[in-house]
C-alpha cells in the first residue's frame, strides 16, 4: 500500500497557511491507543519530539489544551497550580471532541472549534522542530514549536511527570 504524501487540508493546516507558517507533513498508519509513541516508531522520530495535544478542563468545566511530549504524562496537580486553577482533569473523549472539533487521536491545537487557552510543556519549546497532530488521525506536521506561542498564545509550564 503506498502512502499518500499529501493529506487534504484540515482546520489546523488552513490556520497555519493563513499565518504563512511553514510545516512538513508526515503520514502513518493510525493505531487505536498507539498514541505519539506509535507515530514516532512508524516515522522513525524521537518520541520526545513527537508531542500530543490533550484537551482538559478546569473546575468550572472550561476547556483548555495542554501540549506535552508524547512520552510523558501531565501532572494535573502541577498544571492547576501553575495555571492558577483549582483543579484540572482530562475531558471525556466525546467532550474533548465537541470542544476541539477533532476526532480523539487526531486532535491538533491549531484550528480548534472553540478557542481555548493553550499550555505547553516548557521543554517542548527548546526543540528546533516538533511533530504535532495536523488535525487527522495518522497525520503529523513538523513545525517550529514557538508557533504555539506566536499563533496560539501558548503559555509555558513545567508539568511533565518524570
Amino acid at each position: 500500500m503506498s502512502k499518500a504524501r499529501h493529506v487534504s487540508e484540515t482546520p489546523a493546516t488552513q490556520l497555519l497557511k493563513q499565518h504563512k507558517i511553514a510545516y512538513t507533513e508526515h503520514t502513518y498508519d493510525y493505531v487505536d491507543h498507539g498514541g505519539a509513541g506509535e507515530a514516532a516508531r512508524q516515522l522513525g522520530l524521537d518520541p520526545h519530539a513527537v508531542v500530543k495535544t490533550l484537551v482538559m478542563e478546569d473546575e468550572s468545566a472550561k476547556p483548555l489544551i495542554v501540549v506535552m511530549h508524547g512520552d510523558r504524562e501531565v501532572s494535573t496537580k502541577n498544571l492547576a497550580r501553575q495555571a492558577g486553577l483549582k483543579k484540572v482533569e482530562p475531558c471525556k473523549p466525546e467532550v474533548a471532541q465537541r470542544h476541539s472539533g477533532y476526532q480523539v487521536g487526531g486532535t491538533s491545537p491549531f484550528g480548534t472549534r472553540k478557542k481555548m487557552p493553550v499550555w505547553v510543556e516548557a521543554d517542548v519549546l527548546t526543540y528546533p522542530v516538533v511533530y504535532i497532530n495536523g488535525g487527522r488521525r495518522g497525520y503529523l506536521i513538523g513545525i517550529d514549536p514557538n508557533v504555539l506561542v506566536t499563533v496560539l498564545g501558548a503559555k509555558p509550564v513545567s508539568v511533565a511527570l518524570e
